[in-house]
């Protein structure tokens, strides 16, 4: 018996089922997503917080946790995981209610009772013998008192026990990680560790990289972990696409069982944004190349349902592991074609330009509200210099408290619309374009640029958005993008230019040099349109770009971003790109 009185080698039933069906060359198929699959039942109204990831409807709508268990427990899954893996999040993110009812409840008693409703969809399904109840904890518990976290959970454990850990969605490998799936090995129960890794680094819901291609480090980790008594090793939270490749790769330095289990879709603005494009019979074509490569546990994250479980079980009955195929990775998004490598075009000046005296709009900026910066000024002198927007349908991506918006209407525009994810923004905008005499012809409104949708298409669009890299160790359980490259919100808004442009219509877009050229031109090129630099302006860090230097050299030494040094002062580069449609300009040379 251990101290907390919880022995040492536990192992279930259902557990040793798995090792059967593993050693018999089967695969163990796991469950599909909880948190998003939840607030698809009829009669269930449930908002998906990204901190806890649906961890307060064990206490607010159980039933649906229940039914959702059950379905995965009836499309035949030798696994399940309990609705927990917020439960870390929960413990160590400062202010979060666990649910909005006035009963205060620790997270003890939360633990407790996702084990109690996977155990008990297991038993209503008669596959209590068969279909194990993994316990899931996200990265979170990699944190500074996480070691006593796991000796409170083996309290839990020692009245309801799972039948394995699941330490999932995982990113960086430190030496306090190792100390925690230490801790886990000893409480007794098998232990499963899943990251959210390809073969290009860690990985984002995106396919985003972060870190640089695998070498060696992930590979060693994995055996050091099977060397600690690790059971398994996964690959889970990323699109399908990026995980191929990587069963192959973990099986160059360990023995033990591999799997995957990847997203279809991505959160933004506290809900789930899936995949309908992919059905259950192509996610189970996707779950047979992956056996193919020799995953020998294979299931779904978020986005990924029952119907997609139900058809990967069926089509892999009976289906050998393969040994040694070795695929490189394939993309189901036309967008994320590969591209073939070559150096973009030099960006150039291609005009002199004229200074006018300044003639600002009259702006008051709400203390809430992003201020206009140095980059900001640089694209409104554009405006203003070539009375850019007379006459045309304007579109403002970003707009802040209304600089460019308020322009683009005072120079005649037929009609602006200005969005941007913080609402006051758009209030605040709207109060200058009245405090210039041009409300008639401005509109404005809060919206997520990453699932923003053109309602209709424009002559001109601007935008000068928010590029700072971001350091990962402070993301270290988001279902969020990782901005590692500062450059999410840019990237996005390539692949909507080509939906959001009227035909021969112009974006004019704000880049910094701490961004990659070569990126942009991959994108542009994968999204039919062409740039060119028009306007560039040289400034000094501000505060926030000083605090993200260290990230900001990071990205730099893996890129071709840079910035300068003049005389000890860190100095960028913001260029002024338009942007417009291949096809616009293929019709105009014919």
């Amino acid at each position: 018996m251990s101290a907390s009185g919880y022995p040492r080698e536990v192992t279930s039933t259902s557990y040793r089922h798995l090792l059967d069906v593993i050693a018999a060359d089967r695969c163990v198929v796991t469950d599909g997503g909880i948190a998003t699959e939840i607030p698809r039942l009829e009669g269930v109204d449930t908002s998906l917080d990204e901190a806890l990831w649906g961890l307060g409807t064990l206490l607010e709508a159980p039933d649906a946790v229940l039914r959702v268990h059950r379905s995965y427990v009836d499309a035949g899954c030798d696994v399940i995981s309990t609705n927990t893996w917020g439960l870390p999040s929960a413990i160590h993110t400062p202010g979060v209610q666990l649910s909005g009812t006035s009963r205060p409840v620790h997270w003890m008693d939360l633990a407790r009772q996702g084990i109690r409703l996977a155990r008990r969809a297991v038993d209503e399904g008669a596959r209590s013998s068969e279909c194990a109840v993994a316990f899931s904890l996200n990265a979170e518990l990699d944190a500074i008192d996480g070691l006593e976290t796991v000796r409170l959970l083996s309290r839990v454990f020692a009245d309801d026990p799972p039948d394995l850990i699941l330490f999932e969605t995982l990113s960086l490998i430190r030496p306090s990680l190792h100390a925690v799936v230490d801790a886990l090995v000893a409480t007794g129960l098998p232990l499963w560790l899943s990251f959210r890794r390809c073969r290009q680094g860690v990985c984002g819901v995106f396919g985003q990289h972060w870190g640089g291609p695998e070498g060696d480090g992930f590979g060693r980790a994995a055996r050091q972990f099977e060397d600690a008594g690790v059971g398994a090793m996964l690959i889970n939270c990323i699109p399908p696409d990026h995980v191929v490749g990587m069963v192959s790769y973990l099986r160059d330095f360990a023995d033990l069982p591999l799997g995957v289990y990847p997203n279809l879709g991505y959160y933004t603005s506290q809900r789930w944004q899936s995949a309908p494009e992919v059905s259950g019979e192509q996610y189970a074509e996707m779950a047979a190349r992956w056996r193919a490569e020799g995953a020998q546990i294979i299931g779904g994250c978020c986005g990924v349902g029952p119907q997609h479980i139900t058809a990967a079980r069926a089509r892999l009955e009976g289906v050998p592991r393969g040994r040694e195929e070795r695929h490189e990775p394939e993309t189901i998004d036309p967008r994320r074609q590969p591209l073939e490598a070559s150096l973009p075009t030099p960006w150039t000046d291609e005009r002199g330009r004229h200074l006018y005296p300044l003639e600002l709009p009259e702006l008051a900026v709400d203390s809430r509200v992003f201020a206009p910066t140095e980059g900001s000024y640089l694209v409104w002198r554009h405006l203003f210099s070539y009375n850019v927007g007379a006459g045309q349908r304007c579109l403002d991506v970003g707009c802040g408290a209304g600089l460019q918006t308020v322009q683009l209407a005072l120079n005649g525009a037929k009609a602006v619309r200005a969005i941007d994810i913080e609402p006051r923004a758009a209030h605040n905008t709207l109060s200058n374009a009245f405090r210039n005499g041009v409300a008639d012809r401005v509109t404005a409104a809060a919206a997520d640029l990453f699932e923003w949708v053109p309602e209709e298409r424009y002559e001109v669009v601007v935008a000068s958005l928010y590029q700072t890299p971001v350091d990962p160790f402070q993301q270290l359980a988001s279902h969020r993008p990782l901005d590692y490259w500062g450059r999410n919100l840019l990237d996005h808004l390539f692949t909507k230019l080509p939906h959001a442009l009227a035909p021969g219509g112009a974006a004019y877009v704000l880049h910094l040099s701490i961004l990659s050229q070569q990126r942009t031109a991959e994108l542009l090129e994968a999204n039919g349109l062409s740039g060119e630099v028009i306007d560039f302006a040289v400034f000094p860090f501000a505060d926030h770009f000083v605090d993200a230097l260290p990230q900001i050299a990071k990205v730099e030494s893996q890129s071709d971003a840079y910035h300068l040094d003049v005389s000890g002062t860190a100095t960028m580069v913001a260029y002024l790109l338009k942007v417009t449609r291949v096809e616009d300009s293929a019709r105009d040379d014919s």
